[in-house]
C-alpha cells in the first residue's frame, strides 16, 4: 500500500469515530429536550388540577 492510501484510510475510520460521537451527543440533547418538554407539559398540567382543586369554594 502507498503511504496516501494509508493516511486515507486512517481518515476515514477518524471520520466515522467522529461522527459516531457528534451523532451520539445530538440524539443524546435531543432526548434531553424531549424529557424537558413533557416534563412542562405535565407540570402544566398538575399545576392547573392543583388550582382547580383548591379554588373550589367550600360550602
Amino acid at each position: 500500500m502507498r503511504g496516501g492510501t494509508i493516511w486515507t484510510v486512517l481518515a476515514v475510520v477518524a471520520a466515522i469515530v467522529i461522527a459516531w460521537f457528534l451523532v451520539d451527543a445530538l440524539l443524546s440533547l435531543a432526548w434531553f429536550i424531549a424529557k424537558l418538554a413533557i416534563v412542562l407539559v405535565v407540570a402544566v398540567i398538575v399545576f392547573f388540577a392543583l388550582r382547580a382543586v383548591f379554588s373550589r369554594p367550600r360550602a
